[in-house]
């Protein structure tokens, strides 16, 4: 085996560098003495197969055989131009002065208009105080600034007027409680049973009233409020409810009835409340009362 191959590996270099020469494009003749074979190991060597002839081949080697040359060097950058700014020209720093001295003239007369406005507000408070000494009268801009204020007027009270049931109420039209509990009158008198109004005006007016019985008759229960005023006879009606069969018989019940309305009511002018039984009225604060109050 190693025979074989010895004479396979020693035949002549220029039979066998057919192939060879082809591949690399160079020239035998010039480089037989550079050109060694590379056996195999003899545990790989399969002498039944023809195995090529592997050369090393330094190209370069030589000064006739052309190179490829080198890759260019990329040039160094260009240098970074100065970006400083370059120094104010005189015609600049000219208007930039010029414009800094006319903000503190204006700022000047500023200051001036506004201390002339002060002193001219001074002497016009002086004057006024001089004339409210001459007439025994300080003026109201005048009492804020020595800390004297004028006394606040009393706001008037508003009319009205809330009663209550009385329980010791035997005859119409229904007496009332003007003053114990929630009862209570404010530029409103009561009078012989009923509010008298001192002052022309819108007023509303109600009234509630609860009926309770122990026993059904269906008999028609009244509700009415009236007013009279001594310079026109008679009584004239401004509200009334009427209840029926509101009951069941043999049976107790309670039934209410409310009123209330919104008048325009004159000077001297009294209401009353009137009711078609009075044993049926409970005379409680909460369930029984009569009142109004001026808008």
């Amino acid at each position: 085996m190693m025979q074989a191959h010895r004479s396979r590996a020693g035949s002549s270099p220029r039979a066998q560098s057919g192939p060879a020469s082809a591949v690399f494009g160079c020239h035998m003749e010039d480089h037989t003495k550079r050109v060694q074979p590379v056996p195999l190991p003899a545990m790989q060597q399969n002498l039944n197969y023809m195995y090529p002839q592997i050369f090393w081949v330094d190209g370069c080697a030589d000064a006739s055989t052309s190179c490829h040359p080198a890759s260019p060097v990329a040039p160094f950058p260009p240098p970074v131009p100065d970006r400083r700014k370059k120094p104010k020209s005189s015609k600049e720093r000219s208007s930039v002065s010029f414009l800094v001295i006319f903000l503190l003239i204006l700022l000047a007369l500023t200051g001036a208009g506004l201390s002339m406005f002060q002193i001219f507000h001074l002497e016009k408070e002086l004057a006024e105080l001089r004339e409210s000494v001459n007439a025994d009268r300080i003026p109201p801009a005048l009492e804020k600034l020595i800390g004297q204020e004028s006394k606040p007027v009393k706001k008037e009270a508003r009319k009205a007027a809330h009663l209550t049931g009385n329980p010791t109420q035997r005859n119409l039209p229904l007496e009332w409680e003007p003053v114990s509990g929630h009862a209570f009158t404010s530029g409103i008198q009561y009078r012989d049973q009923g509010l008298v109004i001192n002052e022309t005006g819108l007023y509303f007016v109600y009234s509630n009233v609860l009926f309770r019985g122990r026993h059904c008759d269906n008999e028609v229960l009244t509700h009415v409020v009236y007013k009279r005023n001594p310079a026109s006879p008679g009584s004239h009606v401004l509200m009334e409810d009427k209840r029926i069969n509101y009951c069941t018989k043999e049976k107790m019940w309670a039934r209410k009835s409310y009123l209330g309305a919104l008048f325009k009511l004159r000077e001297r002018d009294s209401l009353y409340v009137n009711v078609s039984r009075i044993d049926l009225v409970n005379s409680e604060e909460s369930k029984t009362f009569f009142g109004l109050f001026k808008l």
